[in-house]
């Protein structure tokens, strides 16, 4: 065998809940419609379309965080791996190839 490993595409969706989410996700979005559902409650009388979408703005918000993207699992991941890209280390360092590297 030579030690030559197969891994199977979808090997690390095995390790998110329902195949999309990480528990971070989950409470992203439950803490989203938490604080969306306390301000229905209170400020449920005379409701016009402008205070209705910022009372329902902490879920959206929520939800499109952790809706599920193609090639990542969802838009929080790649917001962050922008982020660490952008903002990241700008300076690479050449190592070379050197026959003092090999052991």
């Amino acid at each position: 065998m030579n030690h030559n490993y197969l891994i199977p595409a979808n090997s690390k969706k095995s390790m998110l809940i329902l195949g999309f989410f990480t528990p971070v996700d989950l409470i992203i979005f439950g803490v989203g419609c938490t604080i969306t559902l306390g301000l229905l409650f209170l400020l449920n009388d005379k409701m016009d379309m402008g205070s209705l979408l910022l009372t329902l703005s902490p879920a959206l918000v929520a939800s499109f965080l952790v809706m599920p993207v193609p090639n990542y699992h969802n838009v929080l991941q790649l917001i962050t791996n922008i982020v660490l890209f952008v903002f990241g280390r700008k300076r690479l360092y050449w190592k070379g190839w050197c026959i003092n590297d090999e052991k």
